[in-house]
């Protein structure tokens, strides 16, 4: 049973790009390595920029000087 965790910044994904995601990765699961798609899952989640850093900062701090 694949499981897949996808984590995105919480900024406005819609529900059906979602969606979107969640059958494209099971998709891609099925036709490379033969995975049934019943037992795939997918999880997305959602993180706040203040709580997802790269290089010692926040996304927050790096997209509000233009970084």
């Amino acid at each position: 049973m694949p499981y897949v965790n996808i984590k995105i910044t919480r900024e406005g994904a819609s529900t059906e790009q979602k969606a979107e995601l969640i059958a494209g990765v099971t998709a891609l699961l099925r036709d490379t390595l033969g995975k049934n798609p019943q037992t795939t899952v997918v999880v997305i989640d959602e993180v706040e920029t203040d709580n997802w850093g790269i290089g010692g900062e926040s996304i927050t701090v790096r997209r509000a000087r233009g970084g």
